[in-house]
C-alpha cells in the first residue's frame, strides 16, 4: 500500500467535505499512525487513552463523537467492543485507489490554448493531478514560495542583528552618560571645596586652643595627599577634618611620649637582698 497516495487521497476528500473539522483530521491521522505500525493490516486494535493522547483530544465525548462521524462518513469502519479488557477494532480504507489517471478522451484537445486563467486553474486543478498534459501552471510555484520564505528569514535575521546592534549602542551611550555624570559630580565637589591656606588653618587651631605645631602637621599632611580623605574621596569640609585631627591628636601625643620614654627598672634603694626571691 502506498501511504503517500493514501494520504493524498484522504486530504482530497477532506478538502471537499465541509462536515469535517480539525478534530476529525487529527483523530484520523492518529488512527493512520496505528495502522502504519500494524503494517497497514486491518483491523487494528486501538486504545482510547492512547489515541486521545496522540490526536490531542482531551474530551472523551468529543473523541467518541468524531469517531462515530468518521464511521458514518465512510472514512473508517468502527467496531466498538464495550469491553474494558478488550480494545475496539477499526478498519481503515485505502484511498490511494481513488487517484486514477484520466483517460485520453477526458483530456483536453490539442487545439485548446495552453494557458488558463489563474482563478480557473486554482479552482479546477488539484495539486495531485495525474494529468500528463503540457499545460503551464500560472499559480505561484513551490520554489517561489520557498524563495520568499528564505528572503523573509533573512530579513528577520537582519532585523534581529540591527536590533542587537542598536541595543549595544544604547547600552554604551547609557554607560558613558553614567560615567560622565559621576565625573561631573566629582568635579562639582572639587569646585565647591577651596584648599585652605596655612594662615586659615593656623588661625582655626588657635581658636580651638591648639598649638600651631598641630596646625602645621594637619596642613602638611593633607596638602601632601591632595586634600583627599582616606587617599580616595575629595575633602568637602576641612574644618570638620581639623576637628577629627584635634580629637585624635592626644592619642598620638601619648603614644609618642611612651615610645620616647627611657625603659628603666622599677627598683628601690632600701631593698633587702637577704629576702628570698
Amino acid at each position: 500500500m502506498n501511504y503517500i497516495k493514501h494520504l493524498t487521497g484522504f486530504f482530497e476528500k477532506v478538502a471537499i467535505d465541509k462536515t469535517l473539522n480539525p478534530t476529525h483530521v487529527s483523530l484520523y491521522i492518529a488512527l493512520f499512525q496505528f495502522w502504519n505500525c500494524n503494517r497497514f493490516k486491518n483491523p487494528i486494535s486501538i486504545n482510547r487513552d492512547e489515541v486521545m493522547r496522540i490526536s490531542k483530544i482531551s474530551s472523551k465525548a468529543t473523541y467518541h463523537k468524531c469517531l462515530k462521524n468518521l464511521h458514518s462518513l465512510g472514512y473508517i469502519n468502527y467496531e466498538p467492543s464495550y469491553n474494558p479488557f478488550k480494545g475496539s477494532h477499526v478498519i481503515l480504507f485505502n484511498f490511494s485507489e481513488d487517484l486514477k489517471p484520466l483517460s485520453k478522451s477526458e483530456r483536453k484537445p490539442n487545439n485548446e490554448p495552453l494557458f488558463e486563467q489563474v482563478n480557473e486553474q486554482a479552482l479546477n486543478k488539484s495539486c495531485t493531478s495525474s494529468e500528463t498534459g503540457t499545460e503551464q501552471a500560472l499559480v505561484p510555484s513551490i520554489n517561489y514560495i520557498n524563495n520568499t520564505n528564505i528572503l523573509n528569514d533573512k530579513n528577520v535575521s537582519n532585523l534581529e542583528k540591527q536590533a542587537k546592534k542598536f541595543e549595544e549602542i544604547n547600552n554604551s551611550i547609557l554607560k558613558n552618560e553614567i560615567e560622565d555624570e559621576k565625573e561631573k559630580k566629582l568635579r562639582e565637589k572639587k569646585k565647591e571645596f577651596d584648599n585652605p591656606t596655612f594662615e586659615e588653618v593656623s588661625k582655626y587651631f588657635q581658636e580651638q586652643s591648639f598649638p600651631e605645631q598641630e596646625a602645621q602637621k594637619f596642613y602638611n599632611y593633607f596638602k601632601s595627599v591632595g586634600w583627599l580623605v582616606g587617599g580616595k574621596s575629595p575633602m568637602v569640609d576641612w574644618q570638620a577634618a581639623a576637628q577629627n585631627w584635634m580629637i585624635n591628636a592626644p592619642k598620638f601625643i601619648s603614644n609618642a611620649e611612651q615610645s620616647n620614654r627611657a625603659k628603666q627598672l622599677n627598683t628601690t634603694t632600701d631593698k633587702d637582698y637577704s629576702e628570698p626571691l
